[in-house]
């Protein structure tokens, strides 16, 4: 049985990895959060992988407070660069794989096709260029480290759009949503079994996986449309505004194009990728 440790697993995919853990029977999970491991401290990420004899590490736990990043950039960096260092140093001193996660922060959002791994990055943020960095430093010390870049995460657990408009839906009688920002969301439980399926295939496959993949669910939509399908499939009566950017002003960038190409992943790994409705639908019968 492989041990495998999850930081950051009070998160939303940390929470989504233990709702999917009894379907992955060969792997025994370590769950931490900063209380049982601080992953910014190296000697004691060393000292645990040690002790537990970790054998794969999924490294959900980022500082994820984009907005607030911008005036906190010492500890963005902190969690979502020099963090991914240790977890990758760590990972190769063992022998351990490594799954870090990223997103779609690191594209200034100005394509107009979907963003391929080989296209070039430009972070419009402290948040984005932080995990920009992450991604570098975890893949320059171990080149067998797996990236995952996800876009609009969601889920039952934690605090997250889905959510947030499923509660203001039920107290205001109408809301403004932005309808020129434009991309994909992901249902942290699909991205969970992806990535649990994805390390399975690196011990029962072995070839070199290391390397940058894109993960959404399939489909291409605004936020306002997304708002609008909650609506939908809520039944609430709440009036849904479409609104630009620029009348919701944010301190931190938002990519205004997050559409991922996600060919990569699914040739790699023969991953299926649910299209975003359908996994919408699930998130709120479960909620």
């Amino acid at each position: 049985m492989k041990n495998i440790l999850i930081t950051g697993a009070n998160g939303q995919l940390g929470q989504a990895i233990k709702k999917v853990a009894a379907d992955f029977p060969a792997f025994n999970f370590v769950y931490t959060d900063i209380s049982v491991l601080d992953i910014t401290d190296a000697a004691a990420i060393d000292t645990f992988f040690a002790e537990k004899e970790i054998h794969g590490c999924i490294n959900c736990a980022a500082y994820t407070a984009v907005d607030r990043a911008e005036g906190d950039e010492e500890m963005a960096f902190k969690l979502n660069f020099e963090a991914a260092l240790n977890l990758a140093d760590a990972c190769a001193q063992y022998n351990a794989q490594l799954i870090h996660i990223s997103t779609d922060y690191v594209f200034d959002g100005k394509s107009n096709r979907p963003y391929t791994e080989q296209d070039d990055t430009n972070p419009d943020s402290i948040y984005g260029s932080s995990k920009l960095r992450g991604e570098a430093a975890a893949l320059g010390s171990n080149p067998e480290a797996i990236v995952i870049r996800t876009s609009w995460l969601y889920s039952e657990f934690g605090a997250n759009f889905v959510k947030r408009m499923r509660e203001l839906m039920q107290e205001k009688e109408s809301l403004n949503v932005v309808f020129d920002q434009v991309g994909t969301p992901t249902y942290a439980v699909d991205l969970a079994q992806t990535i649990l399926t994805i390390l399975g295939k690196v011990w029962d496959t072995p070839a070199n996986y290391g390397g940058i993949y894109h993960y959404s669910n399939e489909g291409v939509i605004s936020w306002y449309d997304f708002a609008v399908a909650i609506k939908e499939l809520t039944a609430a009566t709440c009036n849904v505004l479409p609104i630009t950017t620029d009348k919701y002003p944010t301190p931190a960038r938002r990519p205004a194009y997050s559409v991922f190409n996600k060919q990569k992943i699914k040739d790699t790994f023969g991953v299926q990728i649910s299209y975003w409705r359908n996994s919408l639908q699930v998130c709120l019968k479960n909620l």
